[in-house]
Formats: C-alpha cells, structure tokens, sequence
C-alpha cells in the first residue's frame, strides 16, 4: 500500500528536495504552499501523515495543525525554523509527533517520517494487542483507546507512550526510554517533548488532571503507569 504524505511548506527548495526523497522512499506526495491549501488537500485527499511548516501566507502552520487536529490523529510534523522553547512546546500541545527545526537534512525528515508511519500504521507483533488496566483500554490492532467506555482520540506518539506505560504497570520510564518508544529509535530529543505528550494525555484519561490516578510523575526520574488506578 502506497502510503499519501502531504507537505506543505511557503519555501519551494524544501517542498521540491523533501518531495523528492519522500518520492524515492515510495510515498505519494501532495505539496502545497500555504496552510488554507494544506487544510484543503487534507480533507480531499486523506493523508496518512502530514508535515508544516509554521510560518506560511494565508493560514500558519498552527492554525492548519488545529483544524486538522480536529477531524484526525494522522501524525502531523512540523518543521521550522523556529527554535524558541515556547515555540515548539506551542506545537506539540497542539498535538504534533515530530518537531524539526531548520536548517535540516531531508535525509532526517524521510527518516522521522517512516518512524512516524511505523508507529501509526506498523503490522502487528507477537505482543498482546489488548491492554486494560481500571477503566482504561488500550487495543494495539485497532489502534483505540478507551476510558470509561468512551473512545479517546490520541495521536500516534501519545499511543507509544501509553502502550508503553500499560504494558508495564508500575514500571517507571525515564524521559529518554519513552522518547526511544515513541521516535522508534534512540536519538539526541528534547526531553520536554515527553512531559507536552504526558500532559495532553492526561487530559484525556484522567478525571482531574491535576491528580492524575494513571499516570503518576516520578519527580527526578520520568513516568509511571500506577497499577491499581482509583
């Protein structure tokens, strides 16, 4: 199955080198200019991953990342030559996997983009495919997630990094072995990465936020999926 990529990006070097080695990696490829065309490509053409830029004409990245948010959990990516810490945690609240500044290696995005599709759409293992822990439910072949006997949308990193956390219960995880789970391979992150992915998740399973009864903070150290949730 081919899989569709959609790239939009105001600079016409970077849609024409990127597309090319996302061309040669297999993937069909949609590249536009602006953000209102990437909106509107998304909802026709139905992308399996999609990468922005932030600063674009008509409607920035962000904006088109919200509006995309709301109709789908495809992976989403973004790259910038925006290097502020409020700036990428902007985007990764929003709910984007990847955040690649610039200058880059199209080399690196190719990578991150088949890490990505493996995480989103990777074939079955021989792992159990159900995990259930209170009223919290996690099916890896259906990709769902469930609380409470509602279905929770979550995007492909916050999936990693909750499969992770149930399949080991009471197990903690430092900042760096859930960045390995959810990149699909260990490389030199930004660590707050994970606590953004933590805290949207929480905003998802928890009752309250605030005191969560999943997912507990292991001051100093990282995570933990708390093994008799109340």
């Amino acid at each position: 199955m081919t899989r569709k990529i959609l790239i939009a990006d105001d600079e016409q070097h970077i849609l024409d080198t990127v597309g090319a080695y996302l061309r040669q990696e297999g993937y069909q490829v949609f590249a536009v200019r602006n953000g209102r065309d990437a909106v509107f490509t998304f909802r026709h053409e139905k992308p399996d991953l999609v990468i922005l830029d932030v600063t674009m004409p008509e409607m920035d990245g962000w904006t088109a990342a919200r509006l995309i948010r709301k109709e789908s959990t495809v992976p989403l990516l973004f790259l910038t030559a925006r290097v502020d810490e409020v700036d990428q945690l902007v985007g990764l609240e929003i709910g984007a996997d990847e955040y690649i500044t610039k200058p880059f290696s199209p080399r690196l995005v190719a990578a991150r983009v088949r890490a990505l599709l493996r995480r989103a759409y990777g074939e079955l293992s021989t792992e159990p495919t159900i995990w259930r822990l209170g009223e919290l439910e996690l099916n890896a072949e259906t990709r769902l997630v469930t609380v409470r006997g509602e279905r929770i949308e979550v995007t492909p990193s916050e999936f990693a990094i909750l499969q992770a956390l149930l399949a080991r219960p009471g197990r903690v995880f430092t900042r760096m072995e859930l960045l390995d789970h959810i990149q699909g391979e260990a490389y030199a992150a930004y660590e707050r990465t994970v606590d953004v992915h933590v805290k949207n998740l929480r905003a998802k399973i928890e009752v309250d936020s605030r005191s969560p009864a999943y997912i507990e903070t292991v001051y100093g150290v990282g995570y933990r999926m708390h093994p008799s949730p109340e």
